[in-house]
């Protein structure tokens, strides 16, 4: 089926329908990763966004349940430039266009990404419309324009868990994948599929997780450094959670406007001191915006497997993953706040930390899922933290 992607300035790219037939809109965006789509399509950050793919070639290894971030795509549409028709993968349980057919996203193959992907770093971020529909270029632009944005809008409420939950009580889903070849270790098991995983150390700390659209490979990291995870609402008051007695909080990824969750601002304000906290994506702006700073949006955005960033403190520089359009304005944090990481393209905030009480954050993602593990240590640093305040050091 033939299919459009107009763009809110009025630009027009035609190519071929797969996955679900419709029309939706959104904001547009591109990520750079190589591999991992299916970790893209599932991220809730992503929520009320079309995503492109600068990789030309998407769909090679098909889809599997395990490698999923939420329950099902979290994307509003698809933009890639050519579609495997085969999923050649011994863990594939399905192909691209089956999955987003089946959870009724469209997407568009056979589109320019390259001259899409210029466009927007000139133009910056827009509105667009993706359609399968019979439908004139200059109707689909206006589908466009008269589509939801980002700036200004809360999609953490649309994302949220409804009820608080414990993270995998039983220690099913947060064992480290492993490669067969690298199989034999005490304690492992392995699925019906093929899939080995290794073993959980026991708890160290128990910890409450705010869920603004949260990675599932965030919590099996957290889980994987000894912390057990009480997951709640973005809602969840301030004074219900140290009801809670954990050893740390932790601040999660999630998709929208940062500036416009001044309820969760409110809460995290008055946890500041009371508890050691972790802040990534999503919750190192909501940090930011805790200890006194703001947000502006970027450009075009950060995402991809490819981002560096500075550290500091060591002069280390480590390649990143990143999903994010918005960043802290590092002239509006407070005296007593430290930028720690600096991103290298642009010179963006990627990391803070409060001089007075035991609380940090980094913009990208140290979980990976898709994408480098450089930043992996920082889920220990987390645990390190909360075994430091918890000895009165």
């Amino acid at each position: 089926m033939t299919a459009l992607l107009a763009l809110e300035d009025g630009r027009v790219f035609r190519g071929e329908g797969f996955g679900a037939s419709g029309t939706t809109t959104g904001e547009i965006c591109f990520n750079t990763s190589l591999s991992g789509y299916q970790e893209v399509l599932t991220d809730p950050s992503y929520f009320g966004q079309i995503v492109a793919m600068t990789n030309p070639h998407i769909g090679n290894y098909g889809i599997n349940v395990v490698d999923e971030e939420a329950h099902g795509p979290q994307v509003r549409g698809f933009v890639i430039e050519e579609l495997s028709e085969i999923a050649s993968n011994w863990r594939s349980e399905e192909t691209l266009h089956e999955y987003l057919r089946r959870h009724g996203i469209p997407g568009i193959q056979e589109v320019d990404t390259r001259a899409l992907t210029k466009h927007l770093r000139q133009a910056g971020a827009m509105k667009a419309c993706l359609t399968t529909e019979k439908m004139s270029e200059e109707d689909a632009v206006q589908r466009a324009v008269k589509g939801d944005g980002v700036v200004g809008m809360d999609f953490v409420r649309e994302v949220t868990p409804k009820q608080a939950y414990d993270w995998d009580p039983t220690d099913a889903e947060s064992r480290p994948w492993k490669l067969a070849s690298n199989a034999g270790g005490v304690g492992e098991l392995r699925d019906a599929v093929g899939n080995v995983f290794g073993f959980l150390p026991p708890v160290r700390h128990r910890v409450v997780a705010y869920d603004f659209g949260m990675k599932r490979n965030i919590l099996r990291d957290l889980r994987q450094r000894g912390l057990a995870v009480r997951v709640v609402p973005a809602d969840t008051s301030a004074e219900d959670v140290l009801a809670m007695e954990p050893d740390g909080i932790f601040l999660s990824n999630g998709p929208g406007d940062p500036a416009a969750l001044d309820y969760i601002h409110k809460n995290v304000r008055a946890l500041l001191g009371k508890k050691p906290i972790f802040g990534i994506c999503l919750g190192h702006q909501i940090l930011g915006y805790a200890l006194g700073g703001k947000t502006f949006k970027l450009k075009f955005g950060h995402r991809g497997g490819n981002q560096p960033v500075k550290d500091l403190t060591t002069g280390k520089v480590s390649i990143t993953s990143q999903n994010h359009g918005f960043a802290v304005d590092a002239d509006s944090l407070p005296s007593d706040s430290e930028v720690t990481h600096i991103n290298l393209n642009d010179g963006t905030v990627e990391g803070l930390r409060s001089k007075s009480i035991p609380v940090f954050s980094v913009q990208y993602h140290p979980e990976a899922a898709p994408g480098p593990h450089d930043a992996a240590y920082f889920f220990d640093q987390f645990s390190d933290l909360i075994a430091e305040t918890k000895a009165g050091r």
